[in-house]
């Protein structure tokens, strides 16, 4: 029987390695657009999906960005996704031509929510794990359902003591 706590499964994400799976997001999303395989705007699902969304952004030579933001968890608990922020109406249109970020795709919700206004969007993500995978049209690693994921922005650096032992 192990004495660690379920969120102890962590996946620890740093910002270099956050940095390379988002190019390598790109590179996989590149030419794959509708428009002659280039993309009209990126959304990125905030918060998680912004930095993702920037380096991929940069890697494809896309100027127009846009947020949609959704609160789907308070703290670690999970909650019922809702739209607080949507990007601007005009340019999503039913989602043609647009790709949406996130960062990780957990159960779906959210991912579902913004497929639901933007039918026709792209939604790719860095990570997914398998419950979530059906609402994602491209992502780089997947994970197990009950894995964490330590995203560099809610970390710091500090002192771990040791699985086994204490020097």
């Amino acid at each position: 029987m192990s004495d660690r706590l379920p969120h102890e499964k962590g996946f620890h994400v740093s910002w270099d390695q956050m940095h390379r799976d988002s190019r390598a997001l790109a590179w996989r999303l590149d030419g794959k657009g509708p428009e002659d395989g280039g993309w009209r705007a990126i959304v990125a699902i905030t918060r998680g999906g912004m930095a993702p969304a920037m380096i991929v952004a940069r890697e494809l030579d896309v100027r127009n960005v846009d947020t949609v933001s959704v609160k789907s968890y308070h703290h670690q608990e999970r909650a019922d996704a809702v739209i607080l922020k949507a990007p601007d109406a005009h340019l999503m249109g039913d989602g043609t031509g647009i790709l949406v970020i996130d960062d990780l795709v957990d159960s779906g919700k959210t991912l579902e929510l913004v497929r639901s206004k933007y039918p026709k969007a792209h939604f790719a993500t860095v990570y997914a794990k398998p419950q979530g995978r059906p609402m994602v049209d491209t992502f780089i690693t997947e994970v197990s359902q009950d894995t964490w994921i330590f995203f560099p922005w809610d970390m710091a650096l500090q002192y771990v003591q040791p699985y086994r032992g204490t020097d």
